[in-house]
């Protein structure tokens, strides 16, 4: 399982719109590219993505922007994941041979413990609370 630097852009762009989720304002290309250090150009079409998923609605015009189509706490990891990459992990074993069964059933163990633990994640654990707050690992 490898995932794109498009999830990791969609991820960012989202938890910068949970900011503005209750309020009337929306928020804006140059705005989230600015701040999520996100190309213009690249975000256009990951929020193109976003808004036929159904995790973000628009609005067009001079007064126009981006917004959480529900919630921070009701979009997942998951859901952003499953959006922009498709299933988590792709299992291509045939089940054949004398393991094989046994091999597939771990695989599949493996990504429902990886769809669980994406989806205890929600949109608005990913925003950052403070404009200067950093982690350390």
């Amino acid at each position: 399982m490898k995932l794109s630097v498009k999830v990791d852009y969609a991820c960012r762009v989202l938890a910068q719109m949970a900011k503005y989720y209750g309020t009337d304002e929306l928020a804006h290309i140059e705005q989230l590219a600015a701040v999520e250090a996100v190309p213009a150009n690249y975000l256009v079409q990951i929020l193109g993505e976003l808004r036929n998923g159904g995790l973000i609605n628009s609005r067009r015009g001079k007064q126009g922007g981006y917004a959480l189509a529900r919630p921070p706490t009701e979009i997942t990891l998951y859901d952003i994941v499953k959006l922009i990459e498709g299933d988590l992990l792709e299992l291509n074993g045939t089940g054949e041979g004398h393991s094989g069964r046994r091999v597939n059933a771990i695989w599949r163990e493996v990504r429902g413990a990886l769809e669980a633990k994406c989806r205890s994640y929600s949109l608005d654990q990913f925003a950052a609370k403070s404009d200067d707050e950093m982690y350390y690992i």
